[in-house]
Protein backbone atom coordinates (compact mmCIF):
# COMPACT_ATOMS: atom_id res chain seq x y z
CA UNK A 1 0.00 0.00 0.00
CA UNK A 2 1.37 3.40 -1.11
CA UNK A 3 1.44 5.87 1.84
CA UNK A 4 -0.46 9.41 1.54
CA UNK A 5 1.87 11.42 1.01
CA UNK A 6 3.45 9.09 -2.03
CA UNK A 7 0.34 8.55 -3.42
CA UNK A 8 -0.08 12.40 -3.17
CA UNK A 9 3.05 13.06 -4.68
CA UNK A 10 2.49 11.05 -7.49
CA UNK A 11 -0.84 12.44 -8.35
CA UNK A 12 0.99 15.68 -8.00
CA UNK A 13 3.41 14.08 -10.57
CA UNK A 14 0.60 13.20 -12.98
CA UNK A 15 -0.51 16.49 -13.42
CA UNK A 16 2.97 17.99 -13.52
CA UNK A 17 3.54 15.41 -16.85
CA UNK A 18 0.29 16.61 -17.99
CA UNK A 19 1.54 19.66 -17.56
CA UNK A 20 4.45 19.49 -19.55
CA UNK A 21 2.82 17.85 -21.68
CA UNK A 22 0.66 21.14 -22.57
CA UNK A 23 3.89 23.35 -23.07
CA UNK A 24 4.94 21.05 -25.24
CA UNK A 25 2.35 21.27 -27.24
CA UNK A 26 2.16 24.98 -26.97
CA UNK A 27 6.13 25.21 -28.02
CA UNK A 28 5.04 22.91 -30.84
CA UNK A 29 1.82 25.22 -32.29
CA UNK A 30 4.35 28.38 -31.99
CA UNK A 31 7.22 26.64 -33.60
CA UNK A 32 4.50 25.53 -36.66
CA UNK A 33 3.55 29.35 -36.64
CA UNK A 34 6.74 30.80 -36.81
CA UNK A 35 7.57 27.70 -40.28
CA UNK A 36 9.46 26.07 -37.88
CA UNK A 37 7.87 22.86 -39.01
CA UNK A 38 11.23 20.27 -37.73
CA UNK A 39 11.53 22.49 -34.52
CA UNK A 40 7.51 21.65 -34.22
CA UNK A 41 7.77 18.13 -34.99
CA UNK A 42 10.59 17.61 -32.12
CA UNK A 43 7.87 19.26 -29.57
CA UNK A 44 5.20 17.43 -30.73
CA UNK A 45 7.01 14.04 -29.85
CA UNK A 46 8.17 15.72 -26.32
CA UNK A 47 4.16 16.09 -26.15
CA UNK A 48 3.15 12.49 -27.08
CA UNK A 49 6.17 11.25 -24.98
CA UNK A 50 4.90 13.26 -21.65
CA UNK A 51 1.45 11.78 -21.99
CA UNK A 52 3.21 8.89 -22.27
CA UNK A 53 4.87 9.57 -18.56
CA UNK A 54 1.37 10.89 -17.13
CA UNK A 55 -0.41 7.26 -18.57
CA UNK A 56 2.79 5.27 -16.51
CA UNK A 57 2.14 7.15 -13.51
CA UNK A 58 -1.33 6.45 -13.75
CA UNK A 59 -0.93 2.98 -14.76
CA UNK A 60 1.25 2.51 -11.54
CA UNK A 61 -1.40 4.00 -9.38
CA UNK A 62 -4.53 2.00 -10.57
CA UNK A 63 -2.17 -1.47 -9.99
CA UNK A 64 -1.40 -0.23 -6.51
CA UNK A 65 -5.03 -0.05 -5.93
CA UNK A 66 -4.51 4.29 -5.57
CA UNK A 67 -6.71 6.11 -6.58
CA UNK A 68 -5.98 8.53 -9.60
CA UNK A 69 -7.32 12.16 -9.27
CA UNK A 70 -7.02 14.53 -12.04
CA UNK A 71 -6.01 18.13 -11.37
CA UNK A 72 -6.55 21.31 -13.35
CA UNK A 73 -4.18 22.16 -15.84
CA UNK A 74 -2.23 25.46 -15.39
CA UNK A 75 -1.92 28.00 -18.30
CA UNK A 76 1.41 27.81 -20.37
CA UNK A 77 3.60 30.46 -22.18
CA UNK A 78 2.23 30.47 -25.48
CA UNK A 79 4.94 32.63 -27.63
CA UNK A 80 8.73 32.22 -28.30
CA UNK A 81 11.40 34.44 -29.83
CA UNK A 82 13.32 31.56 -31.57
CA UNK A 83 14.09 27.88 -31.25
CA UNK A 84 16.95 28.69 -29.20
CA UNK A 85 14.91 29.99 -26.10
CA UNK A 86 12.11 27.12 -26.62
CA UNK A 87 15.07 24.75 -26.21
CA UNK A 88 16.64 26.67 -22.71
CA UNK A 89 13.29 26.49 -21.89
CA UNK A 90 12.47 22.86 -21.89
CA UNK A 91 16.34 22.07 -20.29
CA UNK A 92 15.02 24.48 -17.32
CA UNK A 93 11.51 22.69 -17.15
CA UNK A 94 12.92 19.24 -16.95
CA UNK A 95 15.36 19.92 -14.62
CA UNK A 96 12.31 21.20 -12.50
CA UNK A 97 10.91 17.75 -12.99
CA UNK A 98 14.31 16.05 -12.30
CA UNK A 99 14.16 17.67 -9.30
CA UNK A 100 10.50 16.38 -8.53
CA UNK A 101 10.82 12.73 -9.57
CA UNK A 102 13.66 12.56 -7.05
CA UNK A 103 11.76 14.02 -4.61
CA UNK A 104 9.64 11.01 -5.48
CA UNK A 105 11.99 8.60 -5.54
CA UNK A 106 12.89 10.17 -1.48
CA UNK A 107 9.71 9.71 -0.44
CA UNK A 108 9.62 6.07 -1.51
CA UNK A 109 12.63 5.49 -0.01
CA UNK A 110 12.33 7.38 3.27
CA UNK A 111 8.68 4.57 3.04
CA UNK A 112 10.90 1.81 2.40
CA UNK A 113 8.66 1.28 -0.91
CA UNK A 114 11.13 -1.17 -3.10
CA UNK A 115 7.85 -1.28 -5.54
CA UNK A 116 8.04 2.37 -6.15
CA UNK A 117 11.46 2.99 -6.01
CA UNK A 118 12.07 0.25 -9.06
CA UNK A 119 9.10 1.97 -10.94
CA UNK A 120 11.18 5.31 -9.80
CA UNK A 121 13.99 4.29 -11.57
CA UNK A 122 13.35 4.28 -15.20
CA UNK A 123 12.03 7.54 -14.61
CA UNK A 124 15.37 9.32 -13.15
CA UNK A 125 16.95 7.23 -16.24
CA UNK A 126 14.78 9.05 -18.46
CA UNK A 127 15.39 12.54 -16.97
CA UNK A 128 18.89 12.31 -17.53
CA UNK A 129 18.05 11.67 -20.83
CA UNK A 130 15.64 14.41 -21.21
CA UNK A 131 17.98 16.79 -19.88
CA UNK A 132 21.14 16.22 -22.10
CA UNK A 133 18.43 16.10 -25.13
CA UNK A 134 17.77 19.46 -23.81
CA UNK A 135 21.22 20.27 -23.87
CA UNK A 136 22.04 18.96 -27.26
CA UNK A 137 19.01 21.23 -29.12
CA UNK A 138 20.70 24.35 -27.29
CA UNK A 139 24.18 23.46 -28.95
CA UNK A 140 22.91 22.96 -32.02
CA UNK A 141 20.83 26.00 -32.01
CA UNK A 142 23.75 27.98 -31.03
CA UNK A 143 26.04 26.14 -33.78
CA UNK A 144 23.78 27.65 -36.79
CA UNK A 145 23.20 31.10 -35.40
CA UNK A 146 23.09 33.20 -37.99
CA UNK A 147 23.48 30.56 -40.42
CA UNK A 148 20.44 30.30 -42.45
CA UNK A 149 21.33 27.39 -44.36
CA UNK A 150 22.27 25.78 -40.64
CA UNK A 151 18.84 26.79 -39.64
CA UNK A 152 17.08 25.36 -42.13
CA UNK A 153 19.20 21.96 -41.97
CA UNK A 154 18.80 21.77 -38.26
CA UNK A 155 15.27 22.61 -38.86
CA UNK A 156 14.38 19.68 -41.72
CA UNK A 157 16.74 16.94 -39.12
CA UNK A 158 14.48 17.49 -36.51
CA UNK A 159 11.34 16.73 -38.83
CA UNK A 160 13.18 13.37 -39.32
CA UNK A 161 12.67 13.19 -35.04
CA UNK A 162 9.59 9.89 -34.65
CA UNK A 163 7.18 9.27 -31.96
CA UNK A 164 8.27 6.04 -29.98
CA UNK A 165 5.95 4.87 -26.83
CA UNK A 166 7.84 4.54 -23.74
CA UNK A 167 9.19 1.39 -22.57
CA UNK A 168 6.70 0.80 -19.86
CA UNK A 169 3.90 1.18 -21.77
CA UNK A 170 4.93 -0.87 -24.36
CA UNK A 171 5.90 -3.47 -22.08
CA UNK A 172 2.73 -3.60 -20.64
CA UNK A 173 0.95 -3.69 -23.89
CA UNK A 174 2.44 -6.98 -24.99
Amino acid sequence: MLSKQLHDAINAQINAELWSAYLYLSMSMDAEAKGLKGVANWFYVQFREEQDHARIFQNYLNARDAKVTLLPIAEVRTEWSSALEMFRDTLAHEQKVTALINNLAAIAAADKDYASSNMLVWFINEQVEEEGNAREMIAACEAVEGNKYGQYMFDKELAARSYTQAAPLAASAE
